[in-house]
């Protein structure tokens, strides 16, 4: 079962008229909206389902700069600094904790995995630094791992899915901003070239610019209109435990399991080395563009021909504003969790701490990831479709960039100097 999120009063009206429409209610379009409500931009927020039911309140909740890609950092270093100001802009506890992350290597070719990333990132004045098997033990006691070594990033932390997100909408419900829930938008409207609004399941609504924040569905909408965005679907699968003594406060990433506290006193943990691949129709459209990432990680997926597969196939990929569309059919994407990840990821975990041979499962689920083929997300215009930008594609690391994303795209929404470069997130490099 799928976490909760604390509920949200949101708009049961569809307004006539807006500067922005954002597509989706997840993590990413909330933080645009709020954004853009604390400019003055008027911006109202359309969800398929409820908001944040999807891969906002089902992803562990890290918030990293640890082993990002080069040009990824940058984000990741701006959401920290969000971050933290996080709960006295939105007025409440996001959970966030700056408790660090780390990461332990089995093996010396693993080592060499994260003291290559280091020495490529040493400009950006990072304050990663390489552990040695003495340092994992006096900083996560308990260990019986005989480890290579490790890398560990004090300025990494967490936050809780299950609060951020309703904390987010609330603050920007209260700034101006109108969240409608239960209101899915079927395609774009144009006029002369330009678009210039949404039709929606219950109307159309008037705007001067579009943004799709759809993650997963993203790749579907966008079919719609013409245009490809390669993404592919990922599912992980997550356990949470019922609360106890555990050996530490710092988020731990280990070659085939993961753990970091929950604020409840339990322990959120997963299959760090497993990823369920369902097969899709879209593996056949758009898979070459993945070949160099299935080379590196094919050891990581399991690549299955399941029910998921003839869900999706039975999905319409075309349909116009009066029918009734794939997001009305399917509010929200709940996969099974894989128990055997799961029981996997515990059994590994007790292994090498045995302090977990207490833990009492509370709880397990299962989200769906959209996968790019570089891994980095899509924050940046349509050429296509003048009027639209996109915020999507995060490949797992949404939540994390959540706060710096948000504003990035708000910023091109609104031709504000941005937040960071965001040429790495362009449209266009794909083609």
């Amino acid at each position: 079962m799928a976490p909760s999120i604390i509920p949200v009063e949101t708009s049961q009206h569809l307004p006539v008229s807006t500067t922005v429409v954002i597509i989706g209610g997840g993590i990413i379009g909330l933080t645009a909206a709020l954004t853009l409500a604390e400019r003055n931009i008027p911006v109202v927020v359309l969800e398929k389902g409820r908001i944040a039911c999807e891969q906002s309140s089902r992803n562990l909740g890290w918030i990293r700069k640890t082993s990002r890609h080069e040009e990824d950092i940058p984000l990741a270093q701006a959401a920290d600094r969000l971050w933290a100001e996080m709960p006295e802009r939105v007025g409440s506890d996001v959970g966030y904790r700056q408790s660090g992350i780390m990461f332990v290597a089995r093996t010396d070719t693993q080592m060499s995995v994260y003291e290559n990333w280091l020495n490529a990132v040493q400009h950006l004045s990072l304050d990663s630094q390489l552990l040695s098997p003495r340092e994992i033990s006096d900083m996560v006691p308990g260990n019986r791992s005989d480890w290579a070594g490790g890398i560990f990033t004090p300025s990494d932390g967490r936050a809780e899915p299950t609060l951020a997100s309703s904390a987010i909408a609330k603050a920007a419900i209260a700034k101006g901003a109108v969240i409608v829930e239960n209101c899915a938008v079927r395609t774009l409207s144009t006029s002369r070239g330009q678009i210039d609004g949404v039709v929606t399941e219950t109307g159309e609504i008037r705007c001067d610019q579009v943004l799709l924040a759809g993650g997963m569905w993203s790749r579907r909408f966008l079919g719609n209109h013409g245009v490809s965005l390669p993404t592919l679907p990922l599912i992980c699968s997550v356990l949470r435990t019922k609360p106890m003594e555990g050996p530490t406060d710092i988020a731990v990433g280990a070659p085939d399991f993961s753990f970091r506290k929950h604020r409840d006193g339990g322990f959120i943990i997963t299959q760090r080395g497993a990823l369920d691949a369902p097969l899709t129709l879209d593996h056949l459209r758009v898979g070459m563009h993945y070949m160099k990432a299935l080379r590196a990680q094919r050891s990581l997926l399991r690549i299955g021909l399941n029910k998921h597969f003839f869900k999706d196939l039975a999905l319409p990929r075309r349909w116009s504003a009066t029918q009734r569309s794939p997001f009305e059919r399917v509010r929200t994407i709940d996969p099974p969790a894989n128990q055997t990840l799961n029981n996997e990821a515990l059994n590994n975990l007790k292994a090498a701490w045995p302090a977990f041979d207490q833990a009492e499962i509370e709880q397990t689920w299962a989200g769906m990831i959209d996968i790019t083929p570089d891994s980095n997300p899509v924050i940046g215009s349509v050429d296509q479709l003048p009027g639209l930008t996109v915020a999507t594609g995060f490949s797992g690391h949404g939540f994390g960039t959540s706060p710096a994303a948000g504003e990035l795209a708000a910023d091109l929404l609104s031709g504000n100097p941005p937040i960071i470069d965001p040429r790495p997130y362009r449209f266009d490099r794909f083609s």
